[in-house]
């Protein structure tokens, strides 16, 4: 690819991701520096922000529109405990067609709106015997097996280094507050490894089998991407996956999404009560300042 041409792709998507950041943010006098992004079935948190801007997706400049059932597709600003945040209210998956690089726009135009630090939430299947349905888990590791990674292609440098180290891709001190805080509130969270697919279909017996020889402790059809991307731009993420139905062949039944949807709505006050006592600490630790985009 000629120079001419790297230089028009790269900047074309950080002045595009510039231009929706300014379109969303003049529609609040808000300022975020956290973001939470709601996996299926888990949207209600955006629906208790005091003072909230609801922005729709498709109103917002190139922004893709989420079509999975539970993903409402509003970008949602507001105060929780008084802090200021910016909650994606749905997701944008790979497999509904998008190319990962739509997928990950969001976490783009995240990034230059201000934000630091992301909570990025999913509804998954436990593979792990210990997760029971219900459970909420902390992601502290991933295992991309979608196929594709987000950075593939011309490298924008403004955003992030061309080989972004993901040695500790979801935050340590984030995970210990989620830790923490969910023991405080009788809520038993765990830790656990992530593998993400790239669906529709939901895993066969085997697949799930071999997830679990190579380690992993649920599995699902996002995140990963987002997560590549915010840790390219120094983004500090925590990653807080709801186990919403035991993986394939662990119980003797069909999986089906209706079953995600019901059990998000289930867990929705731990999930809740959660997440309000994770993101002050979040906010504590931005206040101390900025870091290298390579550390945390």
């Amino acid at each position: 690819m000629s120079a001419v041409r790297r230089r028009q792709v790269t900047h074309g998507d950080f002045g595009r991701s510039q231009r929706a950041a300014k379109y969303v943010l003049s529609k609040s006098g808000l300022r975020p520096k956290i973001a939470v992004v709601l996996g299926s079935g888990l949207g209600a948190f955006a629906d208790e922000l005091i003072g909230a801007t609801r922005v729709p997706y498709d109103k917002i400049p190139g922004f893709p529109r989420p079509t999975a059932e539970g993903h409402a597709g509003r970008l949602v600003i507001g105060k929780v405990n008084d802090i200021t945040v910016a909650v994606m209210q749905g997701r944008i998956h790979f497999y509904e067609g998008y190319p990962l690089k739509e997928v990950v726009y969001p976490m783009r135009v995240l990034h230059q709106m201000g934000i630091q630090a992301a909570i990025l939430t999913n509804a998954a299947g436990a593979i792990n015997l210990k997760f029971s349905q219900g459970r909420l888990v902390v992601i502290r590791d991933h295992i991309n097996l979608q196929g594709i990674n987000p950075l593939i292609g011309p490298n924008e440098d403004r955003f992030g280094p061309r080989f972004p180290d993901m040695s500790e891709a979801y935050c340590k001190p984030y995970r210990d507050i989620a830790l923490a805080e969910g023991k405080k509130l009788g809520l038993d969270v765990q830790q656990g490894v992530y593998a993400a697919l790239s669906g529709p279909s939901f895993e066969t017996p085997a697949e799930i089998r071999y997830l679990r020889t190579i380690g992993a402790d649920m599995v699902g059809m996002s995140t990963v991407p987002e997560i590549i991307v915010a840790r390219h731009m120094g983004i500090r993420v925590l990653g807080i996956s709801c186990v919403t139905n035991m993986a394939a062949g662990i119980l003797d039944q069909p999986i089906n999404h209706a079953e995600v949807i019901e059990t998000g709505e289930r867990v929705k006050v731990q999930f809740l009560a959660l997440l309000r006592s994770v993101i002050p600490h979040i906010a504590e630790d931005l206040e101390k300042g900025p870091r290298d985009k390579t550390t945390y």
